[in-house]
């Protein structure tokens, strides 16, 4: 999912990190209810792992290649 212009990686990459943090708040605040649903918890902490990845495919995509 390499995308050829570097602003729009850009804003890929933005979005995916606002995602990132919003699931991670969503992460805190469900396993602070004592009731918590694990498997949600479980599901959230696998995207959130997905997410990290992306963002670190992403930006490495928008580094240039530098000349041998």
């Amino acid at each position: 999912m390499y995308l050829s212009d570097p602003a729009e990686t850009a804003r890929r990459v933005a979005a995916l990190r606002q995602e990132h943090r919003d699931l991670d708040l969503a992460i805190s605040r469900l396993q602070a209810d004592i009731v918590a649903d694990e498997l949600a918890v479980k599901r959230m902490k696998k995207r959130k792992l997905q997410l990290k990845d992306a963002i670190a495919r992403l930006e490495s995509a928008l580094i240039p290649d530098e000349p041998a």
